[in-house]
């Protein structure tokens, strides 16, 4: 039998619905009825609640080979989060290219901040401003996404977050921005160590 025939019936053995279980496990119901209908298994701490309260071995809840592929499943999960925080926190790190003093302004010129930042065409320093804006913006997104359970938008906030480092890298490289350039390809060269490193 089937670790999910075995929740249902264990569970209406009980006389419980799916949302009493999930009350009494301190899961939501949607991962109770995900867990019955075969379509997920619980996290270790899952499968340890659900061994006390209905007073079984995890052994006889769930065979080897479920436990795997629980395990892995975790694994993958924990590892979309915490690449999400990573790539998010390189973004909102990026921050520093809007007040660090890192833009030519011209030929002899020192180096400025953006903001202080006036050999540029306006529309150009206005291209800056919003790119920069938007990872960062996309970063604190990421970060609070990682913190959610939602796997798919990991994937996606990764996914954001990578084209507009590639978009940001080129825009200053572009515009003959040496030093921004650099420090977005090198956030960028880091995500992409990340990501490889995670599959």
């Amino acid at each position: 039998m089937e670790f999910n025939e075995k929740l249902q019936q264990l569970r209406k053995s009980r006389g419980l619905t799916q949302e009493e279980l999930a009350e009494a496990l301190f899961v939501s119901r949607t991962a109770v009825s995900k867990w019955e209908s075969g379509r997920g298994y619980p996290n270790i701490d899952s499968l340890k609640e659900l061994s006390r309260f209905f007073s079984v071995k995890i052994d006889d809840l769930i065979c080897s080979e479920e436990i795997l592929s629980a395990a892995e499943n975790e694994k993958k999960e924990f590892t979309g989060k915490y690449l999400s925080f990573l790539c998010g926190a390189l973004d909102v790190f990026l921050a520093i290219l809007l007040f660090i003093p890192v833009f030519g302004n011209g030929a002899g010129a020192p180096a400025v901040s953006l903001f202080g930042l006036t050999g540029v065409a306006p529309w150009i320093k206005a291209v800056f401003v919003i790119l920069l804006c938007l990872m960062v913006l996309q970063g604190i997104c990421a970060i609070i996404i990682s913190r959610l359970d939602k796997p798919a938008w990991n994937r996606y906030g990764i996914a954001a977050g990578t084209v507009l480092s590639i978009a940001s890298s080129a825009v200053f490289i572009l515009t003959r921005q040496p030093y921004p350039g650099f420090i977005c390809l090198t956030a960028l060269v880091i995500k992409g160590f990340l990501i490889l490193k995670a599959k």
